[in-house]
């Protein structure tokens, strides 16, 4: 059966229409290398892209060859951290104890390049998240969509550069970083694969629990519940690979909403015979936060 049988709920123009951005999103006009230092066994760089909304900041580890090398979009978490941003690549942070994924992915013949996103990193100038989110409301935009539109200028430039694989371009990230890098693929079937850890669940369960509100605003998409939840835009990925990981303990994560959105992709890779195309790993004793066994199964999911 091939993948065109499945017929999501929503398609791409009307999400990103959702999202504010009812054209879709610009092209990247190019990236600069400002910075590179080389590493034991791989090279960091410093990148400025250049976007329909302004200069977006990156920060790339890769191996020391030429290439071509399969690549990872990382997508950066919240965590109540806006200083952080696309410093997590390379320092790691407190949901990760077991350490940055930058040099571990580039030792292991993996591109990774992650942005800043509005209002974190370098970015903290353009506002608050607040802000930000308010601002685009205003303008019949949302926040949310203005970072995946930045996450696509990204993909863009990766599959540009002639030492990146393009047809092995995966997404990856972990609490608002996971909920960036399912929602790119599910927009753009140039992302080969994705997995994403400890923000799966679908809206309406959130709401149901009482722990929406632990979301950041950037992550408001008006109507969507009138439309569908989670579950369906994770669904829209089958037959690509995906790594769903989530702590049985999550606030984020709970039952009510956890369960009834992994059961919709479920049910989407099995009706195009993919089933051994999806991974989901529950840990049910921790929390918000990546366990070892997480670890060593995304980087399996990734070899």
């Amino acid at each position: 059966m091939q993948a065109s049988t499945l017929k999501p709920v929503i398609d791409v123009s009307q999400l990103w229409m959702l999202l504010g951005i009812p054209e879709g999103p610009e092209r990247c006009r190019g990236g600069t290398v400002t910075d590179s230092t080389a590493q034991d066994g791989h090279i960091e760089e410093e990148i400025r892209l250049e976007t329909a909304g302004g200069p977006v900041p990156g920060t790339m580890f890769r191996p020391s060859g030429p290439g071509p090398h399969p690549a990872i979009l990382y997508c950066h978490a919240h965590g109540n951290r806006h200083d952080i941003g696309r410093r997590e690549l390379r320092e790691g942070r407190t949901a990760l104890p077991g350490g940055a994924y930058g040099p571990l992915l580039a030792d292991r013949g993996y591109a990774v390049f992650c942005i800043d996103m509005p209002g974190f990193g370098d970015r903290q100038t353009e506002g608050s998240e607040s802000a930000l989110a308010k601002a685009a409301h205003w303008k019949g935009q949302t926040l949310f969509g203005l970072m995946l539109a930045d996450l696509s200028a990204a993909l863009d430039y990766l599959t540009e550069r002639p030492d990146i694989d393009a047809g092995r371009i995966a997404t990856f990230g972990i609490s608002m970083g996971a909920t960036h890098a399912y929602w790119l693929a599910a927009l753009d079937a140039r992302v080969a694969r994705t997995a994403h850890l400890c923000a799966f669940s679908n809206i309406a369960g959130l709401i149901e629990a009482g722990t929406h509100d632990l979301h950041g605003s950037y992550m408001t998409v008006p109507g969507l519940l009138a439309r569908c939840d989670m579950g369906d835009i994770a669904a829209m990925i089958a037959p690509r690979p995906q790594f769903i990981g989530a702590g049985g303990t999550d606030p984020l994560t709970p039952p009510a909403g956890l369960r009834p959105a992994v059961e919709t992709v479920r049910d989407a890779y099995e009706r195009v015979r993919a089933n051994d195309r999806l991974t989901v790993l529950v840990s049910p004793e921790t929390g918000h936060v990546e366990t070892p066994e997480m670890r060593r199964a995304i980087l399996h999911f990734f070899t």
